[in-house]
């Protein structure tokens, strides 16, 4: 039996999400870390207001995720693998022991400028639930155009998945899938189009950036959202962190990968349990809980019992 750190992405983000870690002093070292590389008060990047911005929710996950999983490990063991969806993957990697917090936090924020301005207005992605993956590609190709452009972003699971593009293409595409039987065809609170081609040049523009980066090889298993697959080379690493954003993130994959590797059970690092719900359909045995809500001794009394069942 093997454990599993998994990360949110974008979406995922809620008001106060960095007031509401626990006020332990690992967390509050974190978050002063944080304050000192980017020159600035984070606590005030999780206001409702400063959320409208990429590089605040960016950064917000970065911090919360790394901040509660050192945590985690600091009372217990570190756990075999760990994944992030899109951003998350930032947090998986300096957590893995690949990259280090300092230069996650300046990577993320440029990343999060590089994509809010290439696309300030007029974009974004929206969730589709209730078709298969071939249907909601037919009607991907029916819509996507120069004019109105249009793609697959994210595979969630066999009945759900986020397409990414200009607010008037997504939108037909959604009024397709609900005449096609779609249950929900629903925005994402999420202001630029992820996970696609029309994001190449600001990956091009990071990947510049993070050339000058030093990677390590990670200490825990790195499961890449978008491949599926373990990735433990540096420089392997850094082309995933870096192209991840115009990149089509298959998570269904990623848990199916973890599941037959022996994942039995995923904790979900804040905030919120969207991952969480995911991993139950794929986690048919084991245990899944989200960090956020749970308390740390249940948490802590969880890893133990995996630790032990491993040695």
């Amino acid at each position: 039996m093997s454990s599993l750190l998994a990360f949110p992405g974008q979406g995922a983000q809620q008001p106060g999400m960095l007031h509401q870690l626990p006020d332990e002093p690992l967390v509050r070292l974190h978050l002063q870390q944080a304050c000192e590389v980017l020159d600035e008060e984070v606590l005030a990047l999780d206001s409702s207001e400063a959320l409208r911005s990429t590089r605040a929710v960016q950064l917000c996950l970065l911090i919360a995720g790394v901040a509660c999983a050192q945590l985690l490990i600091a009372r217990n063991a570190a756990p075999d693998y760990v994944a992030g969806l899109s951003i998350g993957a930032y947090a998986a990697a300096v957590v893995a022991g690949a990259l280090s917090f300092a230069d996650a936090l300046r990577l993320v924020a440029l990343r999060g400028e590089l994509m809010q301005n290439a696309y300030p207005s007029g974009y974004g992605m929206t969730a589709i639930v209730g078709l298969d993956l071939g249907t909601v590609e037919t009607l991907l190709a029916q819509v996507n155009s120069p004019a109105l452009p249009v793609y697959l972003a994210n595979i969630n699971a066999p009945n759900q998945v986020v397409i990414a593009g200009s607010h008037s293409a997504m939108a037909a595409v959604a009024e397709r899938a609900r005449a096609s039987g779609a249950g929900l065809a629903k925005p994402l609170a999420v202001s630029v189009p992820s996970h696609c081609p029309l994001l190449a040049e600001p990956a091009w523009q990071l990947q510049q950036a993070f050339a000058q980066v030093p990677m390590q090889r990670p200490a825990i298993h790195y499961l890449s959202g978008s491949s599926a697959r373990l990735i433990a080379d540096p420089e392997r690493l850094r082309d995933d962190l870096a192209g991840n954003m115009c990149r089509i993130v298959d998570w269904h994959s990623t848990l199916q990968t973890a599941y037959e590797r022996g994942v039995r059970l995923q904790i979900e690092l804040p905030p919120g349990a969207v991952l969480s719900t995911l991993a139950r359909r794929v986690f048919v045995q084991g245990t899944v809980i989200a960090f956020q809500g749970a308390r740390l001794d249940t948490l802590d009394a969880l890893l133990r019992q995996e630790v032990s069942l491993r040695s």
